[in-house]
């Protein structure tokens, strides 16, 4: 069997975010990139399963700038045997990422598709959803635990949801979407870092895949959070309520 996982290029999530004066985004000009930590947990199951004898091979998925083929590195650093990197100068939203990983999946016909179930950037948390419903397949989101059965061609899948935890049994061909306590993703040794300079990164375009990139989502403006009042010491428990009532009117 064959895992596809899908990689995205974010911001490293320890910097401190900057807005761009004009408002039209953040600021991403000599800032640290790396790959979005959801998809580093996805990338380690999809190697644990491969580790397992469960898959034979695991491909790195990426779209993006040219910068993007920098993470898929550090994904085949992590055990992945191959990359793919879709190039697209622009902004890419969850629908267009589904289409593409749909034209991608009928190109290399895996058995499954692992991604994070969110970017850090946008917190959108659909293309996982979106690419299960273009293909038609079973899907598992916010997944806590993946169990493979090999012979039944099926993958068990616990997940997160307000109630507690959902196991659910998918059939292969799947989708399934990662959260955070599914693993904790490795680190990139040495020796694999210098293996994955002669590792294989194929090319598309949108163009390659016969995939129309339609901007369905329009960003008017990027503001920062406002910032935190200061505190006020009251005198007694009647005030107290008094403004939760009247003020912040929470009860």
């Amino acid at each position: 069997m064959k895992i596809m996982v899908a990689i995205k290029r974010v911001v490293d999530y320890a910097v401190k975010i900057r807005v761009k004066p004009d408002k039209s985004g953040v600021e991403t000009q000599n800032v640290k990139m790396s790959m979005n930590p959801f998809c580093e947990i996805a990338l380690e199951e999809a190697l644990r399963i491969k580790e397992s004898g469960l898959a034979s091979e695991v491909v790195a998925v990426s779209m993006g700038p040219p910068q993007c083929v920098d993470t898929i590195r550090t994904g085949l650093a992590m055990g992945a045997d191959r990359g793919i990197h879709v190039e697209y100068p622009d902004a890419l939203y969850p629908l267009s990422v589904a289409k593409l990983l749909k034209a991608l999946v009928e190109v290399e016909k895996p058995g499954l598709l692992i991604l994070g179930k969110q970017a850090i950037d946008d917190d959108c948390n659909q293309t996982g959803q979106m690419l299960a419903g273009l293909l038609r397949w079973p899907q598992g989101t916010f997944a806590s635990k993946v169990i493979m059965d090999k012979e039944k061609q099926a993958a068990t899948v616990d997940r997160e949801v307000d109630g507690g935890i959902e196991t659910l049994s998918l059939d292969l061909p799947a989708v399934i979407t990662t959260d955070l306590r599914l693993n904790q993703p490795r680190y990139a040794t040495l020796p694999n870092i210098m293996k994955a300079k002669s590792k294989v990164v194929k090319k598309y375009t949108p163009q390659d895949l016969n995939v129309e990139i339609k901007a369905d989502l329009e960003v008017v403006q990027v503001t920062e959070p406002p910032k935190r009042k200061v505190g006020v010491v009251l005198s007694s428990v009647d005030e107290l309520i008094d403004k939760l009532k009247n003020e912040a009117r929470v009860i």
